[in-house]
């Protein structure tokens, strides 16, 4: 069943405060949209619905994700509608709507969203009100309201991804959200539980409250890896992605990039899940000759599906030759489009083990690499 994310970002958050609208503000360390994308990139395909004058800082902040951008409406029902038409070519079979300004959203919550989807043609989270609810006038209490039956509407809400696109497409406008156009529409919605985590940043105060629960959560993880080839007849070496000319090539059942694999296996090291062979035995015959970013690609994609984002990779290359200085640049852009990283989370560098041993008599190279993941 295929998956998407629509997260709503176009609105400009007055009420918060600041030089810059609160989706592109920094909490924990980054930005409120990244932490944002971030909770979801495991579930589906994301693009997210911004104001037309943000797309540079857009841009800029969600570097290294894979994000579709698109220009929102006069309101939010149109940044919806807008996002939901963007899908229509590839539609999906199920779509969950997200307000970019809840970044404390977590595994459990949005699976019980999707989970209900399978019953439902929409489901949402919500919390119960457990407060005493009170009418007032001029600073007094004037009554009391039953609050039986009453429900604090949170984010994701999901749908079937044609019966809200076709509900949107009909609805006047006006609607306080996406379950409002969804039972507009006849459809019915299933309350989810929703989280008292997942707060909505809204006021100033509240990017502390977020903050405190970003940093709370986190469960970090780090591996290590390691890895050697030798030399023998060629022209050329791959490392970290880069074709580097050389007087020989590294040997082995791969391209033998020898970074590359350092950094998988510091990435399955950190999930526990093992090395390269565990995964690709270099005994099967489908592996000889594989491109290593097969393998890198796998271990991202591994991490992601346990909830993980990769924070930062360090690889250390040990040769006296090739000199790597001149492509180190090449090298962290490349692992970072691989990975899905920023420049400035990926680091490849160089040392020579001063004529010492197998790498300081030129008969190989050896690669020593941490990654750091951190639960999404």
């Amino acid at each position: 069943m295929t998956i998407a994310v629509l997260i709503v970002a176009a609105g400009r958050g007055t009420r918060a405060g600041g030089a810059l609208p609160k989706q592109w503000r920094t909490v924990a360390g980054q930005p409120v949209a990244r932490w944002t994308v971030q909770a979801f990139q495991a579930v589906g395909a994301v693009t997210m619905v911004i104001h037309p004058d943000d797309r540079d800082i857009a841009t800029a902040t969600l570097a290294g994700l894979d994000v579709r951008l698109v220009d929102g409406g006069a309101d939010r029902a149109g940044s919806v509608r807008n996002g939901l038409e963007a899908m229509a070519e590839d539609a999906p079979e199920l779509v969950l709507i997200h307000d970019c300004a809840r970044p404390c959203a977590d595994h459990p919550l949005i699976q019980g969203v999707i989970d209900a989807l399978a019953s439902h043609d929409g489901a949402a989270a919500a919390l119960a009100v457990t407060d005493a609810l009170w009418t007032g006038d001029g600073g007094a209490v004037t009554g009391t309201r039953d609050r039986t039956g009453l429900y604090r509407a949170q984010t994701p809400q999901g749908f079937r991804y044609d019966k809200i696109l076709a509900a949107h497409r009909a609805h006047p406008g006006g609607a306080a959200d996406d379950v409002q156009v969804a039972r507009d529409a006849g459809l019915t919605i299933a309350i989810t539980p929703g989280s008292e985590r997942n707060l909505k940043i809204t006021g100033p105060e509240d990017f502390a409250r977020a903050a405190k629960l970003l940093e709370s959560r986190m469960d970090i993880r780090l591996g290590n890896g390691f890895d050697v080839h030798a030399f023998e007849a060629g022209d050329h070496v791959w490392l970290c992605g880069v074709k580097v000319p050389h007087t020989h090539a590294l040997k082995g059942h791969s391209d033998a990039d020898v970074g590359m694999h350092a950094v998988t296996d510091a990435i399955y090291g950190a999930l526990a899940e093992g090395d390269i062979g565990r995964h690709f035995p270099p005994s099967d015959p489908q592996w000889k000759g594989c491109e290593s970013h097969v393998f890198l690609r796998h271990a991202v994609e591994l991490a992601t599906s346990k909830g993980y984002v990769i924070n930062n990779v360090d690889c250390t290359l040990i040769c006296e030759r090739p000199k790597v200085g001149p492509h180190a640049a090449a090298m962290m852009a490349r692992m970072g489009e691989i990975m899905g990283l920023r420049p400035d989370q990926v680091s490849v560098k160089a040392t020579t083990s001063e004529r010492l041993g197998f790498t300081g008599r030129e008969e190989g190279i050896a690669a020593i690499a941490t990654a750091t993941l951190v639960k999404a």
